[in-house]
């Protein structure tokens, strides 16, 4: 059980980025109004944020 809750915690900023990232950026986006470029649904732009940014934070352990 210990195990499986160090690799959980060690891929736990690609969870957060797609878990609460992402679906935040499609809310905003929708309550504010804004388009999703290149056709894209605000759905699917907030999960490409959201896990880049989250696998960015994964590899190098940091947000910023």
């Amino acid at each position: 059980m210990q195990i499986a809750i160090k690799k959980l915690f060690l891929i736990m900023p690609l969870l957060f980025g797609i878990g609460f990232i992402a679906p935040l950026i499609d809310q905003t986006m929708r309550l504010w109004g804004w388009e999703a470029p290149w056709g894209l649904t605000t759905l699917t732009l907030g999960l490409i944020v959201g896990g880049v940014w989250g696998l960015y934070a994964t590899i190098r352990g940091r947000w910023i």
